[in-house]
């Protein structure tokens, strides 16, 4: 008796749960995000094995996403991304309407504190740098525009999650006191102190955030300056935003009142 063998049946690039229902898409995209943070370039056969896909595939959807300017072949045969994602990305960044504002203000934190200031907004389950700042110390926590992190970690991720699932009482004192602080949650080496901005609706745009080593940046005096740098910075950003100020007089005060105390008046 003859038998026939079933077709072989590629490798799926995404998980059912995430697909988009249109095959193709799912691979390019796959191919896509094979690119992580810090690779400038890979192999046909490294974004072969990333993505689970053949290499016949590969290179096909490759040839695709030239042509489009998402990748390009590089001298050395491997390939990088190419120039549409930046194009891209500056348009979603244009999108939120803050950059002018931001960055500015994102300049000043850093500079007036010597950390890394940052600006950080939601996208799912993960909480996405829209802009950010670093000092010129040597010592300083370094993150790129357009990283990703997971959102149920760090201070950032806390006032995103305070002011996006306004039902969940973890939150409460997030809410209450319009900030939020994380030591080493991400990076156990790192602080982070957090404060959300609004838009003219009341709606929550993003936080502002400032990160720096545990060592220089944890002391709880240090941490309650930064808190109230960003709340001020906060309050200047919604003003400008068509928001209302007023809603962090409240926390701005209670940091005034503790360095009242500290000082003895």
């Amino acid at each position: 008796m003859t038998t026939t063998a079933s077709p072989t049946t590629e490798p799926s690039a995404e998980a059912s749960d995430t697909s988009s229902g249109v095959a193709v898409l799912d691979r390019a995209f796959a191919i896509l995000n094979a690119f992580g943070p810090t690779d400038d370039r890979l192999t046909l056969t490294e974004v072969s094995r990333r993505t689970g896909l053949y290499k016949s595939t590969v290179l096909r959807l490759l040839g695709a996403l030239e042509h489009g300017g998402f990748i390009r072949k590089l001298s050395d045969g491997q390939y990088g991304i190419g120039h549409q994602p930046l194009r891209l990305a500056t348009l979603y960044q244009r999108s939120f309407q803050v950059g002018p504002i931001v960055e500015p203000i994102l300049q000043q934190l850093s500079r007036d504190l010597g950390e890394t200031a940052s600006f950080y907004v939601r996208q799912g389950d993960q909480r996405l740098v829209l802009y950010r700042v670093e000092p010129s110390r040597s010592v300083r926590v370094a993150i790129r525009v357009g990283e990703e992190f997971a959102i149920d970690k760090g201070a950032s991720g806390k006032v995103l999650l305070a002011f996006t699932e306004s039902s969940d009482p973890r939150w409460n004192d997030v809410r209450e006191q319009l900030c939020a602080v994380s030591y080493g949650e991400r990076d156990p080496e790192t602080t982070s102190a957090s404060v959300p901005v609004f838009d003219s609706t009341g709606q929550l745009v993003g936080a502002l955030t400032l990160s720096g080593p545990k060592g220089r940046f944890g002391a709880p005096s240090t941490i309650n300056v930064a808190l109230k740098a960003l709340l001020l910075s906060a309050k200047r950003v919604t003003v400008a935003l068509g928001g209302v100020g007023a809603r962090y007089d409240a926390s701005i005060a209670k940091f005034d009142q503790d360095d009242e105390i500290e000082s003895g008046g």
